[in-house]
Parts: structure tokens; C-alpha cells; sequence
């Protein structure tokens, strides 16, 4: 299978993301520069979910929050600490990384840092959210203690892309609305029921008018039959 060939809205499992992320095991949320071009978010709006990552503009933004440092055995619960910029050796963190590209364009003297973001819709179910910029970030206080948000912007049409295939865009579908069109769909596609090499589709394009933010308006498709409707699409 070809690197770098996942549409947006795909939905695959653990191990195709590890596949198409060069066989890395992802193990960590945030992922700098895992490619020299890009580099790798995973999120999750699942309820329980450890840090509260927010959809904004019908799905045009992202806002990511920073991760904490790891639980050491008998210290506090890392939930109740500032999220750091350092090791205790010393080593920037992941939050460091992307902060200082965050900053650097946010100053101009850079240009902003592609994203690649995959969403944990089930257990080992996972969904390519498109090819995001990272252009803010921030620190604000949640719950007694400081937080970095990160501020992802969904890459526009004639972005320069990892991958060609990552062109084509679309708004991200929010998850309640991917959740319920998975339900509905029972989880194959609604044309001819495969149950591999699926995505979601909006049944009517963003493009031109059609919605992210309601199940109507979109569908579970198998990779042959989400080609064959964005063929017809003019």
C-alpha cells in the first residue's frame, strides 16, 4: 500500500495509520516532525478523553491542548501539574516543539507547520481529520494549573501538501456527527455495504453549500464509491 495515500475523512484502523505514518508505532500524541515535511497529531473528543481539544468553525479549526508530563510512580498525578517545555534532563518536550514553530510564524519568520491530524473515533477505530497549519499557541489556566493550546487552521486548497492526494479538502466533520453516521450506517457503506477502505462523505460538498455539523448531510462510502461521486462532481 502507498504512502501517503489516505483521503480526508478516511477511516482506518490503528495499525493503517502506523503503516501510513512510515511504520512508526504511535505511541504519543503529538509527534514533531515525524516526517521532514509534516509532522502528527492525534486527538480524541471521545468522553474521558485526557485533554480538551475543541472544534471551531464548523471544523475549519482546531484548538489542540498541550500534553502533560509522564506519571512517575509515587509523584503527582501529572493532570495536576503545569504542562511542561522541558524534561527534567533538560530535552525540549513535545509542547516545546510545537510551540516555538507556533511562534516563529506567528512572528513571520517561518512558515507554518503542516499537520497531519487523526481522530480516535472507537476503539481501534481512527479518522484522518485532513492536513491542518499550526499557527498559534498559548498558555491559559484550566483547572488550577497552565495549559498550552495549540491552534491548528485547516490547510486551504493550493497549500503546498505532504502528499497529493492530501489536497482535496473539506471541513472536518465534528465527532458526535461521525459517532451517529456510524451508528446509522451501521458501519459499512450505505451503496453496496463494504466494509473496508471506507470514509465519510458529505453528500452534498462543502463547496458548494453543504453542511458538516449535521448526520443528514453525510454518509459512510467505500473508497470506489467516494470516487466515482467526487468524479461527478463539477
Amino acid at each position: 500500500m502507498e504512502l501517503g495515500s489516505l483521503r480526508q475523512s478516511a477511516i482506518i484502523s490503528y495499525h493503517r495509520m502506523c503503516t501510513e505514518e512510515h511504520e512508526v508505532r504511535l505511541q504519543r500524541g503529538m509527534n514533531f516532525r515525524l516526517d521532514p515535511r509534516y509532522s502528527v497529531m492525534l486527538m480524541s473528543r471521545r468522553e474521558g478523553a485526557p485533554y480538551a481539544d475543541a472544534v471551531e468553525d464548523e471544523g475549519e479549526i482546531l484548538i489542540y491542548e498541550g500534553h502533560d508530563v509522564s506519571r512517575v510512580r509515587g509523584g503527582p498525578h501529572p493532570a495536576t501539574l503545569d504542562q511542561p517545555l522541558a524534561y527534567a534532563s533538560g530535552r525540549p518536550t513535545q509542547n516545546a516543539l510545537f510551540r516555538e514553530a507556533a511562534l516563529e510564524y506567528r512572528d513571520g519568520s517561518r512558515e507554518a507547520e503542516l499537520v497531519k491530524v487523526y481522530e480516535k473515533l472507537l476503539r481501534g477505530m481512527w479518522v484522518f481529520n485532513g492536513v491542518f497549519r499550526l499557527t498559534d499557541c498559548w498558555s491559559e489556566q484550566s483547572r488550577g494549573r497552565s495549559v498550552f493550546k495549540f491552534r491548528l487552521e485547516l490547510a486551504p486548497d493550493d497549500t503546498p501538501a505532504p502528499e497529493p492526494s492530501l489536497r482535496e479538502r473539506s471541513r472536518m466533520i465534528p465527532s458526535a456527527v461521525k459517532l451517529a453516521v456510524w451508528q446509522r450506517d451501521g458501519g459499512q457503506c450505505c451503496i453496496c455495504g463494504a466494509t473496508d477502505e471506507l470514509h465519510f462523505d458529505h453528500d452534498i460538498p462543502y463547496s458548494v453549500g453543504g453542511s458538516s455539523v449535521t448526520a443528514e448531510n453525510v454518509q459512510i462510502l467505500c473508497a470506489r464509491h467516494n470516487l466515482e461521486k467526487s468524479d461527478r462532481i463539477q
